[in-house]
């Protein structure tokens, strides 16, 4: 799903755009569209109809990205960059283009909104004094098993 028409105008101009919540704003004239013939099962439709959409996109290039959202997305997805720094994303799902270059679209949002998310600092923290107590009990048991195991000492 493309934006809604409020959202796919970008401030009076009437470029379409992909919007990602918060505040992501990428033209759709960055996306690059190549099509192939979908592969598996469908009989004769298969063998005619170039409907597999596949999407390239240099997002090393792309200005509509903040560097670290940028980063995590790379990061992310780098099973699918090229070594040239291109993004590429396929989608077969349908049997037409329009559905699955919008499927593309949609696929994009989502890993987008994954990387738009910051992460979660992790707090330090310390094991309690439970914990310690249960693992060093967990340990000597452990440790008297195995000593009932060996065999047993010449005198």
């Amino acid at each position: 799903m493309l934006s809604s028409s409020d959202d796919s105008r970008d401030a009076g101009d009437d470029e379409r755009v992909l919007f990602v919540p918060p505040a992501v704003r990428i033209p759709l004239a960055e996306f690059s569209f190549t099509f192939a013939r979908s592969g598996g099962p469908g009989g004769q439709n298969v063998n005619k109809v170039n409907s597999k959409a596949v999407m390239r996109w240099r997002v090393l290039e792309s200005p509509s990205l903040d560097e670290r959202v940028r980063a995590r997305f790379v990061e992310q997805n780098r099973h699918r960059m090229t070594d040239a720094g291109d993004f590429l994303l396929t989608s077969q799902r349908f049997r037409d283009q329009p559905k699955n270059i919008q499927d593309c679209y949609d696929k994009l949002r989502e890993m987008l909104a994954r990387a738009v998310a910051q992460p979660k600092r992790r707090k330090a923290t310390r094991p309690t004094a439970g914990s310690r107590r249960r693992r060093l009990t967990d340990k000597r048991q452990r440790s008297a098993a195995k000593q009932l195991r060996r065999r047993p000492a010449d005198d």
